[in-house]
């Protein structure tokens, strides 16, 4: 048995009062670790095709003194209640579209009528729990019992198709700001602010950037004044798109003869400070972006091209073909004038990345925390690494037999340091076929504790904290 097991489908939902615990939790860590990620591709009888098309499965972490608590649930969206109810895919994915005639797509490609299968992240949001994609209507859910409360709709009158599902909170206040991508003849970026007022979740769009072919962006960066987006030059013909009969995903041209280009906008007056142009690359994540010395410093993690699209398939991933590319940490400093520039920062690759959010989101730092691989071999990431910017080392965590999923860091009460907390993975341990949540000290990198839960759970995308 080999990693292929991580995309296989988690038929049950659990609760469980208490997981079997080895090792010591730190008795400050308390809370929930809310994740999410797919938990079945199958659709009745049709099948997704890609592991970002998976129905949207929630999973819970409760940390209760000496005690760890589980809970999983199926997200209650309308993509899985239409699945339940016709044994087929009803709306559109990224890659899986349920075989519209031409005058459904014409009249429902540029309206919000999305299946809001949200399987990529969870956020808090005006006050709700909600899980996110890269549709713009959230999903919320109760966070004690995961039971899906509904789609949250604004009315707002903001329109677009595309966001991120990776929106950047203001730990104090909560307003959160986030990008959307309106396609149309005349396609558009928006970057909006959605204030944290939980009787009123609007969007107040403080930016809007033309785009005649719109890029594919999963996330963005802040700094202390400026949000910055990175387009790529894997772009939709939104007219093309209207006719191919084709999902989104296969819409994408990757057109490497245009530029990467960084645009920047100040938070408060919504003012394009500029756009700076740098070769053509793709990247899912930004790590994070500040202010230093005059420049806008950016960290993403890039890679030469969109291969890894096509690598995440689910006939490549289940034929256990090796991936063609792994992604390279640069550091991007836009200069004033318009210049930029790039250096790599570490030799390992990394992905899902994350950070002390909550001290140093939009700040200077020093480490990022990531899922990693052998440099030399092509193979599913089987480690966690942690990196420091500032000189390029890493520290890694790794067993035989097992694959870690994204490390979140979560912050020690009065901690000194920037890596004071600890880190939680959901790693799946192939030779026994189940998963367990790990637990690292941050600082030192290595294994305070683990607690296993009785089946495997599929390989997932992005969960939050919340103490």
């Amino acid at each position: 048995m080999d990693h292929r097991l991580g995309f296989s489908p988690l038929e049950g939902e659990f609760e469980l009062d208490a997981l079997p615990v080895e090792g010591s939790l730190p008795a400050w860590l308390r809370g929930t670790l809310f994740r999410n990620g797919p938990g079945a591709w199958e659709a009745g009888r049709d099948r997704m095709r890609h592991w970002f098309d998976g129905l949207a499965m929630l999973h819970r972490f409760g940390f209760h003194g000496d005690r760890v608590s589980y809970a999983n649930k199926y997200l209650r969206s309308p993509q899985y209640l239409h699945v339940q109810r016709k044994g087929r895919i009803g709306y559109g994915e990224f890659a899986t579209d349920p075989c519209r005639s031409i005058f459904k797509r014409l009249t429902s490609a540029f309206s919000p009528q999305f299946g809001s299968n949200a399987s990529v992240s969870v956020h808090k949001l005006a006050g709700r729990f909600v899980a996110l994609t890269e549709t713009p209507l959230p999903v919320e859910f109760d966070p004690e019992t995961l039971q899906t409360i509904g789609v949250v709709e604004y009315e707002d009158g903001v329109e677009g198709i595309g966001t991120s599902p990776h929106p950047h909170t203001n730990p104090k206040t909560g307003d959160a700001f986030n990008t959307i991508t309106h396609f149309s003849r005349q396609s558009s970026y928006k970057i909006f602010r959605m204030p944290a007022r939980a009787d009123a979740p609007r969007r107040e769009v403080i930016a809007e950037i033309p785009a005649s072919e719109p890029a594919y962006m999963h996330s963005f960066g802040v700094t202390k004044h400026y949000v910055v987006l990175a387009e790529y030059p894997l772009v939709v013909n939104p007219t093309k798109m209207l006719l191919t009969g084709k999902p989104y995903a296969e819409n994408l041209e990757w057109k490497p003869e245009r530029p990467t280009r960084f645009h920047v906008v100040n938070k408060e007056s919504g003012a394009l400070v500029g756009s700076w142009e740098t070769e053509a690359f793709f990247a899912f994540h930004h790590v994070n972006a500040f202010e230093k010395g005059g420049e806008i410093v950016v960290d993403l993690l890039a890679y030469p091209d969109d291969a890894v699209i096509q690598d995440h398939y689910m006939d490549t991933l289940q034929s256990n073909k090796a991936p063609t590319a792994a992604a390279e940490l640069r550091r991007y400093r836009l200069r004033p004038g318009g210049s930029g520039s790039h250096e790599v920062l570490t030799r390992e690759p990394l992905e899902l990345p994350r950070i002390n959010y909550d001290a140093h989101d939009g700040r200077d730092y020093s480490y990022v925390y990531g899922i990693g691989q052998d440099r030399d071999a092509k193979s599913w990431p089987d480690r966690l690494v942690k990196i420091d910017v500032r000189d390029g080392s890493a520290r890694t965590w790794r067993e035989d037999g097992c694959y870690p999923g994204e490390p979140v860091f979560v912050p020690a009460p009065n901690g000194q340091g920037e890596d004071s907390g600890v880190i939680l993975s959901v790693v799946l341990d192939v030779a026994v076929g189940t998963s367990f949540l790990l637990v690292l000290d941050a600082g030192s990198f290595t294994e305070v504790a683990r607690a296993r839960v009785p089946h495997h759970i599929p390989f997932g995308f992005h969960g939050q904290h919340f103490g």
